[in-house]
């Protein structure tokens, strides 16, 4: 573990829990745990050890707010599935796409599809509110599948949200409410957490007692959320949601103005 002040220690745990309890609502903790991790930790630190780091934690909180909502939340398993299985083959793709192409040229899209959803998902205060199955059948499963390998390769290749429009892909698409869409997307998302940990470690780019100190408090604040928007309901979610996309896109919009300038 990097040599860390007391102070720097407490602000990287402090930033895990409060991303593990928005994550497990929503989606999005990484908005506040890799800047974190970017601010917190020497300026040697190699990137990949940063991102590779904040998986660690990720994992320990998602794999906590994943078993918290199977537990409570009834889960259609055989949506879930397709969805899993395609996330992690998109994950691989998106890691592979990522060695090739500029990931600047995405930012803008990746901003402009947040506004969208956002100004959306505002104008509709009764979506997602209850779970209704908009497909019958097969279309169903292959459209869950479809945003498994749209959302994994995301993910694989930028990152930033992917459990936001897994959970607004679930609820506009498939016609899943906020509470459900979240649920399911967790196990998505523990699957591309999982798929990224395997690929940093193998290349020794993981500070593991940070991760895993870091991981604890991330740990702690996915049980907390899972358990605050089981018991808060969709309703809850959804302004969660619209305040994680907020900030998410505020912060895509700096990015593209650094790029520019």
């Amino acid at each position: 573990m990097p040599d860390l002040s007391a102070l720097s220690l407490a602000a990287l745990i402090l930033a895990a829990f409060v991303a593990g309890w928005v994550d497990a609502v929503v989606g999005g903790g990484g908005l506040i745990q890799l800047p974190a991790l970017l601010i917190g930790l020497p300026s040697s630190t190699p990137p990949a050890v940063i991102l590779g780091t904040n998986k660690i934690s990720s994992f320990c909180g998602t794999a906590t707010s994943s078993l918290t909502y199977a537990l409570r939340i009834p889960l259609d398993w055989r949506t879930v599935t397709p969805l899993v299985v395609a996330s992690a083959v998109g994950s691989a793709v998106g890691a592979s796409l990522a060695k090739l192409l500029p990931r600047e040229a995405f930012t803008p899209i990746v901003l402009f599809a947040l506004i969208g959803v956002g100004i959306y998902v505002w104008r509709r205060p009764q979506l997602g509110m209850v779970s209704t199955r908009k497909h019958p059948g097969r279309r169903h499963y292959g459209l869950t599948a479809s945003i498994g390998l749209v959302v994994g390769a995301y993910d694989g290749f930028l990152g930033p949200g992917t459990g936001s429009f897994f959970v607004i892909l679930l609820v506009i698409v498939l016609g899943y409410g906020f509470l459900e869409a979240s649920a399911t997307a967790k196990i998505a998302n523990l699957v591309t957490n999982l798929s990224a940990i395997v690929v940093f470690g193998l290349a020794g780019s993981v500070l593991w007692g940070l991760g895993l100190i870091m991981g604890a408090a991330n740990l702690l604040g996915g049980y907390l959320g899972a358990r605050t928007a089981i018991s808060r309901g969709s309703s809850f979610v959804r302004k969660v949601f619209l305040i994680v996309i907020t900030a998410l896109t505020i912060k895509l919009a700096y990015d593209v103005v650094v790029q520019l300038t």
